[in-house]
């Protein structure tokens, strides 16, 4: 019947409704109403001695490491303090990437990237890493394990810049920025940062030098610290992930929110030899990637999860240097990403990391949507018509799950005079309006439930699909036609939001008016209260449901014709 297939359609929509609003819950701090997550506990772990350790560093025995705490100084003991060299931020660039490092720590504090524009100013470069008084946002490393009473070079020493050239010249491939540090507790740290032409990872290699008299254990730790806040510019009609993540192979792509952070409420692989450390937001990620798992490295490595601050928190990763006898050296190889979310880019870069772009449960689906998008993409030039060819691609591939739907739909439509006839004639006896209802469906060979499971079918893949084009860089400041310069931000003459509503309204009017008047008028008001949605959402997305309407509104016109049923647009009453 028409009235249960279009029950169970709401119950969809209900659903879905809950699940935005249970999100929308969640995106602004508070405890999911609808599906709160389980409780989980963390271990509580004694703090690190203060003599030996940074404040804001944590140590093996914390595992909580972590980071930079503003203002605070690392403890030294009297015996290796040494005049401190002049402070200063020093600009180096490559052609897509522009990064500020303080001697402070040789510690990245602000990644700028020259090919991506901000969303809030256009006439400024995108910033992801930044030390201001509206952002906390830094990658920093360091040494931890030095003897009692020492101290090592930690994010809080400041370091000695060698001379060299700070920006990537025409025709070289490669800039090598060397930072050194003083001795502190009979160790030298060099960091070797290695910009490379095209590319957002950055090489750093740690130098260990053992200028003392004695053996010495030290640790090398990496972490990312950022504050707690959304990304500015980001839309409220939409959620998606902001915080930290780890990686590892057996348990995979781990993602914690900073509100379980600060609940204590963080479970994550502790020890590893592989995997990587990350923060992540809409569009863009930094991450701390130790030695090369392209080639087989297997380092040990532990892994941390912390709050530092207020609105502070910090992820990263310590492995051991090894003992190192006086004047021997060692060094450790690890790379620094802060760039786009862009898979084949992450892909290249170490095993789980093109996963910081997150498609959620539909993985399995976004990801060859994604790869037939950029196909297309690369054929078309252009994102737009080619988020409107893969749509085209999908509608066909559904081709004759959608023509079952609507050739269902329109032998009920056939009958629906008739249902009508007889819910008005029986009103007083249900039950009986139940069994002729049946026996009409039995010698009409009309099955109530027909024009549902197709659809159902392509929920996921068209979900999965949106979830593509939410997370695609690529869309960012990638035109269209005429006033389209951005399909990654609204519409800024809400031309495209309108038409969505309109195709909205005629797809609803094709399809027969239920006979409860109660269901006609929901019939109405729902699709149009979810059509003003889409006066927020980007660009990109209003285009994909657009160009779905309107093949579905084709279909649903031909299979029609074809079965002898006028097509003919139901109008809403409402009285």
């Amino acid at each position: 019947m028409n009235d249960i297939r279009r029950t169970i359609l709401w119950v969809i929509f209900g659903f879905s409704m809950v699940l935005l609003w249970d999100n929308w819950q969640v995106y602004n701090g508070h405890k999911a109403t609808f599906f709160p997550a389980p409780a989980k506990t963390a271990a509580v772990t004694p703090p690190a001695p203060q003599s030996s350790v940074p404040v804001g560093v944590a140590t093996p025995n914390s595992i909580a490491g972590a980071a930079q705490v503003p203002g605070a100084t690392p403890t030294i003991a009297p015996e290796v303090l040494v005049p401190a060299a002049p402070r200063e931020r020093v600009e180096v660039s490559s052609d897509v990437l522009k990064l500020t490092l303080d001697t402070e720590g040789a510690t990245v504090v602000q990644t700028e990237f020259l090919q991506h524009k901000d969303m809030t100013d256009k006439s400024r470069n995108f910033v992801l890493l930044d030390e201001s008084k509206e952002r906390t946002y830094m990658a920093q490393t360091g040494l931890i394990g030095g003897p009692v009473g020492g101290a090592l070079p930690t994010h809080k020493t400041v370091m000695t810049l060698a001379p060299g050239e700070r920006m990537l010249k025409d025709g070289s491939q490669e800039l090598v920025i060397r930072f050194e540090s003083p001795e502190l507790g009979g160790v030298k740290l060099v960091k070797t940062f290695t910009l490379t032409r095209g590319a957002y990872a950055v090489a750093v290699k740690h130098e260990v030098v053992n200028v003392g008299t004695a053996p010495v254990s030290p640790q090398l730790y990496l972490q990312l610290v950022r504050d707690g806040n959304k990304p500015p510019g980001e839309s409220s009609f939409y959620s998606t992930f902001t915080g930290p993540a780890v990686y590892t192979d057996a348990q995979k792509y781990q993602k914690v929110e900073f509100s379980d952070i600060e609940k204590n409420k963080v479970e994550i692989e502790k020890s590893a030899e592989n995997g990587y450390v990350a923060m992540v937001q809409h569009y863009f990620a930094s991450a701390w990637v130790l030695g090369d798992e392209k080639k087989g490295d297997r380092i040990q490595r532990d892994l941390f999860m912390r709050k530092v601050d207020t609105n502070l928190y910090a992820v990263g990763m310590i492995t051991s240097i090894g003992s190192l006898a006086p004047g021997a050296s060692r060094s450790v190889d690890a790379k620094f990403f802060a760039g786009p979310q862009e898979e084949k880019v992450l892909e290249s870069l170490t095993p789980g990391l093109e996963l910081v772009k997150d498609y959620g449960w539909l993985t399995i689906l976004a990801k060859p949507l994604y790869w037939l998008l950029d196909k297309l993409q690369s054929f078309i030039g252009n994102w737009g018509w080619s988020i409107m060819a893969l749509v085209l691609l999908l509608k066909a591939a559904f081709y004759w799950l959608n023509a079952k739907a609507y050739a269902s739909m329109a032998k009920m439509k056939a009958i629906n005079p008739k249902i009508t006839e007889m819910r008005e004639r029986l009103k007083a006896n249900p039950q009986q309006m139940q069994q002729e209802m049946m026996r009409i469906y039995r010698e009409e060979k009309v099955n109530p439930m027909g024009g549902c499971f197709p659809i159902m079918v392509q929920i996921p893949v068209f979900i999965a699909l949106y979830w593509v084009l939410l997370s695609s860089v690529e869309m960012r400041n990638a035109p269209w036609v005429m006033w389209i310069h951005d399909l990654s931000s609204p519409d800024p003459l809400y031309i495209l939001p309108l038409v969505m509503t309109l195709t909205t309204v005629l797809q609803t009017a094709l399809n027969p008016a239920p006979p409860d008047p109660m269901q006609a008028k929901m019939m109405w008001f729902m699709p149009l209260a979810f059509s003003v949605m889409f006066f927020f959402f980007p660009a990109g997305l209003v285009l994909y449901w657009i160009t779905n309407n309107v093949l579905s509104i084709a279909q649903q016109w031909l299979i029609n014709t074809r079965m002898g049923v006028p097509p003919q647009f139901n109008l809403p009453k409402f009285k």
